[in-house]
């Protein structure tokens, strides 16, 4: 028993040494990544703890409505900030007043843009006919920032051969209102809970021209219905409207369209603009943001080492990081250095393997050139 022990701790000692932060890897930092591909330095994200159930919201959700009348009354406000005509039912929703603008849109207080946004609704079947007309069955709709629209409709029954009338697509459940229909349609029937899962990106401005016009990714009852819509305008009616710049965090609104409509279990997650990574993007790096974090991981690293000037593989391993976010300065001077003493000493052939492993990193990525290499 002791002697497989033995042969055991023996061929785990042996084993190679896994990848650390000092060993290079993968393509280095350039003018538009200041990190290096598989990057052991690169921050971890934060960790969101899931919720527990479907009905849930995650750790990091803002909760817009969780089922109590205290959640409403809170987060919910007329256009004027005022309190909500909507009502509010035991039952754990909120609702839309019948009949032409009784209740008026309902607004966030929040102030959001991008974000995920979580949200249930539900038609009554015994209210979808006081009104008449494709756009009067259960009509409302999500405003994104208030101004990019994706439908609320009861569009289960969408011709007259299902005992309906018929609508144009572009303005049922899942469209993004007069832009684009939706991809297939999911829709459960009037009286069960409908649910959207929506990916908003605004469009991005600057000095007044547009940069992206933004998108909208829009799962309907689990089902993808819009695919990374690119929007074209603002929301509209029968005519085109062209986008314009406006607020970068405003209201979200649900509209008052004369039909009743149930709504729950409203939450979001503000999520950074893809345009806002200046540091590690082809579409949106700005180089001179990139090279500052490059220059202060170089730094980082630099200030662990010891001893720079000691002549050691793991030195000058820990060197050639060093000088793979900034070639320059000092980090240069001590990098090369380190590199011809190493060569003048050399190690076994193991630690000049490990050594040469690094280096071709450097060689592969154009810092140093191959005959740099210690033969």
């Amino acid at each position: 028993m002791k002697i497989k022990i033995v042969v055991v701790a023996a061929l785990f000692l042996a084993a190679p040494a896994a990848t650390t932060a000092a060993d290079l890897y993968g393509d280095i930092p350039d003018s538009s990544h200041a990190w290096s591909v598989h990057d052991m330095n690169r921050p971890k994200p934060s960790r969101v703890i899931p919720a527990a159930t479907c009905a849930g919201a995650p750790s990091d959700a803002v909760v817009l409505f969780d089922g109590t009348k205290e959640s409403f009354e809170k987060n919910w406000c007329d256009s004027k900030g005022n309190p909500s005509k909507w009502s509010y039912s035991d039952e754990g929703y909120f609702f839309s007043k019948p009949g032409w603008s009784n209740g008026g849109n309902v607004y966030t207080r929040a102030k959001f843009g991008d974000c995920q946004l979580h949200i249930e609704y539900r038609h009554d079947p015994k209210r979808l006919y006081d009104n008449k007309g494709p756009q009067m069955r259960g009509n409302s709709g999500v405003f994104l920032m208030g101004n990019y629209e994706v439908q609320v409709l009861e569009s289960y029954y969408t011709s007259r051969e299902d005992c309906s009338v018929d609508n144009y697509t572009d303005g049922q459940a899942g469209s993004v209102y007069a832009e684009n229909p939706p991809l297939v349609n999911p829709a459960r029937k009037p009286g069960e809970w409908q649910v959207y899962d929506i990916i908003f990106h605004q469009p991005v401005w600057e000095g007044g021209k547009l940069l992206h016009p933004g998108s909208i990714t829009v799962f309907f009852n689990g089902v993808l219905v819009q695919d990374h819509w690119e929007m074209e305008g603002l929301t509209t009616h029968c005519r085109r409207r062209a986008l314009a710049p406006h607020e970068t965090a405003l209201p979200m609104f649900l509209q008052d369209h004369g039909c009743v409509v149930q709504f729950r279990n409203v939450w979001y997650r503000p999520i950074p603009s893809r345009w806002a990574n200046t540091t590690c993007s082809k579409m949106s790096a700005k180089e001179s943001d990139v090279m500052e974090l490059r220059r202060a991981t170089a730094a980082k690293l630099f200030a662990k080492i010891a001893d720079p000037k000691a002549v050691s593989a793991s030195n000058l391993k820990a060197l050639a990081e060093v000088v793979s976010y900034a070639n320059e300065g000092a980090y240069k001077v001590a990098f090369t250095e380190c590199l011809n003493a190493y060569r003048a000493k050399k190690g076994n052939k193991r630690e000049v393997d490990s050594v040469n492993k690094t280096l071709n990193v450097l060689v592969r990525c154009g810092v140093i050139s191959k005959g740099d290499l210690i033969k």
